[in-house]
């Protein structure tokens, strides 16, 4: 077996990286595909340099993006065609040098580091772009930092500019997240609170995964009137807040909890299961024939549905599949992982923001004396517990923001409201992270202070690439003293973590009850 080298993701091999197999899943075979087709990307963005780049060179830099980012695409056949297909591009705009795809994890420590923590953001980013793009919004200035990033990442900087350039992609991925919130709510209306079942009714159905919203309306469409029933999964459960999606009366409910449970949570389930994005793991095949995937995702042997004429997406066999599996013979009762059968979600900025004179009387009367967010992705490695706990330990008189799947630690547990407000607000997907930036923005005019002199606390757990694009969103704002764990990224070298921690007071996260101690000291 060839080697590979592939630290990009929390749970990466000893915590350093995966040279053997990827923990993921990932063969070396398609890992190293991927690094190839990183190559080729970085070829086509030096042979544009200075050029009009055609929408089809745009489409096609953000999606071979999209491609590597963690649990996409296990497909070495669809990686290479990425590759020729990115290679073919290239011609059109001249004879740019090549980078060859060894040289990306090779040279000093801190600049294989600095240079790491670019390409992932930009693949995170790239996700968002193409969520927004489906849906007809595109930005210039996105659309022509992925080429610039790119061309950079073949580049000699300094470590100073390293870091330059990370905080100006923060700055642009801010804009990407507002292109695609700007998206989502004009298709499908703001997100206004929802109560969501965790239980299935009997009868077929269909269970939907991953992050693509459109792939959910056109499949409500087509299951509209015909007995199946839809229930989303992991980062699909905020399509229950958007008004143009909650109106189908078919999506009854969320099924599972986070991605890296599906292979307990999909054994003998007998519906079908649609993949629309990343969070696809290699399946059992006691349920593999049951999966769909679609987009940019890709497993050897899986059933695809391909894009058709303008978008339209023809998910035929994926109802013929629930019809056939005929789904429970009566009612079942889930819960989530502390015993929950509901959940809720919707709790976006306007949402908050329309309620924002409650929140403000309630923190100057002191019912609310903190917030937390605490978000991000969710993963297989222990340690994740301690989000739990953290959450289960924070005082009544605090209020917790979440979104992305580490929100499934606990978002079936009940911990009461404050003037009629939960205590527990699901602001959405990962790229809702606008949503809370937005909210914190609004409450800092609202008491004449800086973000970082709010009573608020971000407490964030990553797991992959979009993780990673939003940490540096961050801190390109001058948001300071956020908790990251489980763990450091393996792609973080001591220098550059040193950096992180002594100009942002990044910091990693301890114990629930000595982290909150230090909070709210």
């Amino acid at each position: 077996m060839s080697k590979m080298f592939c630290f990009q993701c929390e749970q990466t091999a000893k915590g350093k990286a995966c040279t053997e197999m990827g923990v993921c899943g990932k063969t070396p075979e398609v890992s190293n595909k991927q690094d190839e087709l990183t190559a080729a990307l970085i070829g086509l963005a030096r042979a544009t340099k200075g050029l009009q780049v055609s929408e089809t060179t745009n489409k096609a830099m953000m999606e071979a993006l999209f491609v590597q980012v963690t649990n996409v695409s296990f497909d070495e056949k669809q990686v290479q065609e990425w590759v020729q297909r990115i290679k073919t591009e290239k011609a059109k705009y001249g004879n740019a040098p090549d980078f060859k795809w060894e040289e990306l994890w090779s040279g000093n420590e801190d600049v294989v580091s600095l240079r790491s923590t670019l390409l992932l953001g930009i693949r995170g980013m790239a996700a968002y772009a193409c969520h927004a793009y489906v849906l007809g919004k595109q930005d210039d200035e996105v659309n022509a930092w992925f080429f610039k990033g790119m061309a950079a990442l073949g580049e000699e900087h300094s470590v100073e500019e390293w870091l330059g350039l990370l905080m100006e992609f923060g700055q642009i991925n801010l804009k990407c997240m507002a292109l695609l919130d700007d998206a989502n709510t004009s298709t499908y209306g703001h997100p206004i609170p929802a109560t969501v079942t965790t239980n299935v009714e009997k009868g077929p159905f269909i269970v939907i995964t991953g992050h693509d919203l459109l792939d959910l309306k056109q499949l409500l469409e087509q299951t509209e009137g015909k007995g199946i029933n839809v229930y989303t999964h992991g980062e699909m459960l905020p399509a229950h807040g958007y008004p143009e999606l909650k109106k189908y009366t078919q999506l009854k409910g969320n099924y599972g909890t986070a991605w890296q449970n599906q292979k307990k949570e999909f054994e003998d389930l007998p519906g079908a299961i649609l993949f629309t994005t990343n969070c696809l793991m290699p399946p059992k095949e006691s349920y593999a024939d049951n999966i769909f995937t679609t987009s940019v995702v890709a497993y050897p042997g899986l059933k695809h549905v391909e894009d058709g004429v303008n978008g339209q997406k023809d998910f035929s066999a994926v109802i013929e599949k629930a019809i056939e599996l005929k789904g429970f013979g009566e009612d079942k009762e889930f819960t989530g992982l502390n015993g929950g059968n509901k959940m809720t979600t919707g709790f976006a900025r306007n949402t908050v923001l329309g309620v924002a004179d409650t929140v403000i009387d309630a923190v100057k009367g002191g019912a609310i004396k903190h917030f937390f967010l605490v978000g991000g992705c969710d993963g297989a490695k222990p340690g994740r517990n301690y989000y739990t706990e953290f959450v289960e330990q924070t005082p009544k008189d605090t209020v917790v923001l979440t979104l992305a799947c580490g929100k499934f630690r606990f978002n079936d547990i009940d911990a009461g409201e404050i003037g009629g407000l939960p205590r527990i607000m699901d602001m959405g997907q990962c790229n809702d992270a606008y949503s809370a930036i937005q909210v914190a923005v609004a409450l800092a005019e609202a008491f004449e202070c800086g973000v970082n002199e709010l009573p608020l606390t971000l407490v964030l757990s990553w797991y992959e690439q979009k993780a990673v694009c939003i940490l540096l969103t961050l801190l390109a704002l001058g948001i300071k003293n956020i908790y990251i764990g489980p763990s450091i990224p393996a792609f973080f070298s001591s220098t550059v973590l040193g950096v992180l921690v002594e100009k942002f007071g990044l910091t990693p996260i301890s114990t629930p009850e000595e982290d909150l101690k230090t909070i709210l000291a």
